[in-house]
C-alpha cells in the first residue's frame, strides 16, 4: 500500500510573477486536493513572496539556496530570506550540478543549512548518459548521497526527500523505463537503510520527462513515491492530469 505521493513541479527559469500567480490561482481553484498527495511547486525566486500570500493547499519551494545567512555573495539568496515564504528547498538539481558546477561538498553545506533553518528539502541525485552506459549508475548515486549527507544527523536524513533524476532523461524527451527507474529507486532505498541505518521510509521521487502519458506506469512502481516534473509542470492541464493520475493509483 502506497503511503502517498509528492507531486512536485520545477519551473526552472520560466514564468513571470503575473503568470505564476495566475497558474497557482488556477491550481487552487481547480484541483480536488487530497491528504495523500502533496502538491509542490518550485517557482523562480521573484515569484515566491507573491505566491506565499495566496497559496492554501499548494506547497511552494525555492529552486536553490546559499548556505550562508548573509554577506558579500552577490546574486545569492540566503535561508534567512526564505524563512516564512517557502516550505521546501530544492538542492542539487542536475542543472545546478552540471551547468553551475556545484560540487558534492557545496551541496552538503547547502543541505545542512536548509535543515538547520527548518526547511523541508528535496535532494537530487542522478547519473549522466556516459555514466549509465559505462555501468556506473549506482557508484555515482552512492557517492552523491554519501557525500551529500555527510555529517547530517540520522533523524534529519529521515526527513529528506530524494529525487532521482537521470540526467540523460531531463528535457530530452527520453524517460527511464518504469523498470529502470524502479531499480535505481530500490537501490537508493536500500543504501539509506544499509549505510545510514534508516527505516527506508524516505520519499523518493522520479524526475526525468514525466508527463501524463507515462506517469501512471512510473508512479505504480513500488519504490517511486512521486515525481519531480519539469516541462509538464508549466501547463495547468498536464500538471493537473499527473496529480489526478496519482489519485487513481492510491484509490483504484
Amino acid at each position: 500500500m502506497k503511503k502517498g505521493f509528492i507531486i512536485a513541479g520545477n519551473w526552472k527559469m520560466n514564468k513571470t510573477v503575473k503568470e505564476a500567480v495566475e497558474f497557482v490561482n488556477w491550481l487552487e481553484n481547480n484541483i480536488e486536493f487530497n491528504d495523500m498527495v502533496e502538491v509542490l511547486i518550485f517557482p523562480p525566486f521573484v515569484s515566491l513572496y507573491e505566491l506565499s500570500k495566496i497559496v492554501k493547499n499548494v506547497k511552494i519551494g525555492s529552486q536553490n539556496m546559499y548556505f550562508e545567512e548573509n554577506g558579500a555573495f552577490t546574486g545569492e539568496i540566503s535561508p534567512v530570506m526564505l524563512k516564512g515564504i517557502v516550505d521546501y528547498v530544492l538542492i542539487g538539481h542536475s542543472e545546478r550540478r552540471n551547468i553551475f558546477n556545484e560540487s558534492n561538498e557545496l551541496l552538503n553545506k547547502k543541505l545542512k543549512s536548509a535543515i538547520s533553518h527548518g526547511f523541508k528539502t528535496v535532494f537530487c541525485v542522478g547519473e549522466k548518459l556516459e555514466e549509465r552506459e559505462s555501468g556506473n549508475t549506482e557508484k555515482v548515486i552512492k557517492e552523491q548521497i554519501i557525500k551529500g549527507f555527510e555529517g547530517i544527523d540520522k533523524k534529519d536524513i529521515e526527513n529528506v526527500v530524494i529525487a532521482y533524476e537521470p540526467v540523460w532523461a531531463i528535457g530530452t524527451g527520453k524517460t527511464a523505463t518504469p523498470q529502470q527507474a524502479q531499480e535505481v529507486h530500490e537501490f537508493i532505498r536500500e543504501l539509506l537503510v544499509s549505510y545510514f541505518d534508516l527505516n527506508g521510509e524516505n520519499y523518493i521521487l522520479y524526475g526525468g520527462s514525466v508527463k501524463p502519458e507515462n506517469s501512471n506506469d512510473l508512479l505504480s512502481m513500488k519504490d517511486i513515491d512521486g515525481a519531480l516534473i519539469g516541462g509538464a509542470s508549466l501547463k495547468t492541464r498536464s500538471f493537473s492530469d499527473i496529480i489526478h493520475n496519482s489519485y487513481k493509483i492510491l484509490n483504484p
